[in-house]
């Protein structure tokens, strides 16, 4: 295993985080120093930070945030914008978002004190059920694309203006729902199982509509509720025993 990744599962820092600390010289595999974050360890290896030994734990925490719009999933901006951060409570400071949300969308995001839980949920086929507004109609093309997934050769509309990604294939959507149908726009929910940058925009605008409003209401067996926007709440009894179970079939 990676030393960085090593790092991340034996503390509270994010892989990110525990590669700056090895770089900066902060990190003993047994009595050496290592500065190289890619250097192999195994599990029986004592890894130390400082003079504080990191060992493995069992024990991990995962939250639901309803994060509301104007906020950015990440730990700094280099504009000053705000992020989820500034509006978390500060024992959340060290949680791992499972996935991202864009500045403009809202809705259910996990959190969790543990990056192996972090990298499970987001490396799994996991379901997300997405409620939007459209600004048109929907229309046959795009019941077929739902129906049965898309190559988007030019997927830069929808992205954001700094995005490198040029092209992007869209899986067949697990179900969608028409939830309002107006003249001028559509609400629909939505159900996919990846969460590739911006893509229900970038579907979207493929086919000249603009997603006006974007609400993630559920993730894996994991839903929003009646959380109300800007809090948060520890997942229940069976939702972490859901949680157990996923972590079982993932090894």
């Amino acid at each position: 295993m990676r030393l960085n990744k090593a790092v991340a599962h034996r503390s509270k820092y994010s892989r990110r985080e525990a590669e700056k600390l090895i770089i900066d010289g902060k990190i003993k595999v047994g009595k050496k120093v290592v500065k190289d974050p890619a250097f192999d360890v195994s599990d029986e290896d004592e890894i130390l930070h400082g003079y504080k030994r990191l060992e493995k734990s069992s024990e991990y925490t995962v939250i639901v945030y309803n994060k509301p719009k104007g906020e950015l999933v990440t730990k700094k901006d280099d504009k000053g914008r705000k992020t989820i951060y500034h509006s978390l409570s500060g024992k959340f400071r060290h949680f791992i978002p499972v996935g991202r949300l864009d500045f403009a969308s809202e809705g259910l995001l996990l959190l969790t004190d543990s990056s192996q839980i972090a990298k499970t949920l987001m490396d799994g086929d996991f379901e997300r059920t997405y409620n939007l507004k459209i600004s048109s109609r929907v229309t046959k093309a795009m019941i077929e694309a739902m129906e049965n997934g898309i190559f988007l050769e030019d997927a830069r509309k929808g992205g954001h203006e700094k995005s490198k990604i040029h092209s992007m294939e869209i899986k067949p959507f697990v179900n969608w729902k028409v939830l309002k149908d107006h003249a001028k726009f559509t609400r629909i929910r939505v159900t996919i199982t990846e969460g590739q940058n911006r893509e229900l925009r970038r579907f979207f605008a493929h086919f000249g509509a603009d997603v006006l409003d974007l609400k993630r209401v559920r993730y894996a067996d994991f839903e929003l509720n009646a959380l109300p926007s800007g809090k948060t709440r520890y997942l229940s009894r069976e939702e972490y025993h859901t949680l157990r179970e996923y972590l079982k079939e993932s090894k």
